[in-house]
């Protein structure tokens, strides 16, 4: 079982953002930017192109409706996404609010952010996903 499961069991903690019977979203706790949200699958799928075309495409709608709610919290040019999923065996979408590409460098020193901070973030993201 991954970390991430055990995140959406509710087995470990998380800064909840969004979430459905199939998706869940929270703030990655090293964030590049502030407002840095992981999306996943409920289901542990490894690979994100292990999903069904189904479940791709339900995934990213629901992605869609979390960038827009993070561009409501944090204006910026554009939200960023990134597929990569090396750290963690889950499949995971990455979004960052941008301003320029350097953003969304998973090179540079993350950010290490307040509890209260990230609470309080999760909270806006959360209110704004609920208002679509």
């Amino acid at each position: 079982m991954t970390i991430f499961s055990k995140i959406v069991r509710g087995e470990i903690p998380s800064y909840r953002c969004a979430e459905n019977e199939e998706f869940y979203a929270f703030l990655d706790i090293n964030p590049v930017t502030r407002g840095h949200v992981l999306v996943i699958p409920k289901r542990e799928v490894d690979y994100f192109f292990d999903l069904s075309d189904e479940e791709l495409g339900r995934m990213m709608s629901f992605t869609k409706r979390v960038a827009a709610a993070i561009k409501q919290v944090f204006p910026c040019k554009k939200v960023g996404v990134a597929v990569m999923g090396l750290d963690v065996n889950h499949a995971h979408v990455h979004l960052a609010p941008l301003q320029s590409e350097m953003d969304m460098d998973f090179g540079k020193k993350k950010l290490q952010l307040p509890a209260e901070e990230m609470q309080q973030i999760a909270a806006d993201i959360a209110s704004a996903f609920g208002r679509q």
